[in-house]
């Protein structure tokens, strides 16, 4: 009996020793690691802004469905964005393509050219898209050259012969854009609603004195067959710059600034063609009120 009590006694304290050394040895282990591992100053890299993921809503953003039945009204408009306002210039900017950014233009001339992205021809007498356009003729219309440069004849010295000068139209020549667009009020869900249809660029008009004179439109483009390049492409974001937004999330929240310069109307007219100097944008200013004052009246019996 006491025999057996000894040999037990013997054991538990051999137990015990071999814990408290195996405790002993984690924490030297612990602490030769933590002296020896190198400890790095680099900290983690902070978030990529040009990360096309970063983009809020890299796809289209989803239109709700309206049934022709539940349009109980809508007109027809035409507006000019003009980039020179504050408010569209980061539609004007970058006016060279950055790793990050590019211009609302540079990325429609991508989606021309590069892939299957359609414009029309003709955008001063015709905005309904009747006359598509081939590849090599809107890369005709991005050139322009001017047949008035000079230059000396090198076989000649004192003789001046004309020498044309290609140039490409960019995108920091690009000054204006119309759209097009349908206003209508769907009694379904009680809304006024706007839906863009067409885009079409305007680039400046330089005389041959050098001096810009004025814009000239290029094509029209069917908005809704540009949303899916316009996704995703990124636009600087004024307000955080942790959080992207792309070109078709900008003209779909309506972040830009515009004034009407035509309404559908049984002349086929626009305003400028029966309305002159400050009257143009009283005229525009009255058409813009008619759109909402036409829903606030549907609540004020």
């Amino acid at each position: 009996m006491k025999h057996s009590l000894g040999v037990r006694i013997v054991k538990r304290a051999f137990s015990q020793f071999f814990f408290n050394f195996f405790l002993i040895f984690i924490c030297i282990v612990s602490e030769l690691h933590s002296q020896c591992s190198p400890v790095s100053s680099v900290k983690d890299p902070p978030y990529n802004p040009c990360d096309d993921d970063r983009i809020n809503k890299p796809f289209p953003m989803r239109n709700v469905y309206v049934r022709e039945a539940d349009v109980m009204w809508s007109k027809r408009v035409w507006r000019v964005i003009d980039l020179r306002e504050k408010l569209n210039l980061p539609i004007y900017y970058p006016e060279e393509p950055t790793v990050c950014l590019m211009s609302l233009f540079d990325v429609l001339k991508c989606a021309l050219l590069n892939d299957n992205l359609q414009a029309f021809a003709n955008p001063i007498f015709d905005d309904e898209f009747t006359m598509p356009m081939t590849k090599e003729e809107i890369q005709k219309l991005l050139v322009v050259w001017d047949s008035t440069h000079q230059s000396e004849d090198v076989n000649n010295p004192g003789q001046m012969i004309n020498t044309p000068v290609k140039t490409e139209i960019a995108a920091s020549n690009i000054r204006q854009y119309w759209i097009k667009e349908d206003w209508f009020f769907d009694k379904q869900r009680s809304v006024m609603e706007a839906r863009i249809i067409g885009i079409c660029p305007l680039a400046e008009k330089i005389s041959e004195s050098g001096e810009v004179v004025g814009v000239r439109p290029l094509f029209w483009i069917y908005f809704p067959d540009a949303r899916p390049f316009l996704s995703k492409a990124a636009v600087f974001n004024r307000h955080n710059d942790a959080a992207r937004m792309s070109y078709d999330e900008l003209f779909v929240k309506r972040m830009f600034s515009s004034y009407v310069y035509k309404e559908s109307n049984v002349y086929n007219r626009a305003i400028s063609e029966y309305k002159t100097g400050l009257d143009v944008l009283l005229e525009s200013e009255d058409i813009k009120n008619e759109i909402f004052e036409y829903e606030s009246d549907l609540w004020h019996y």
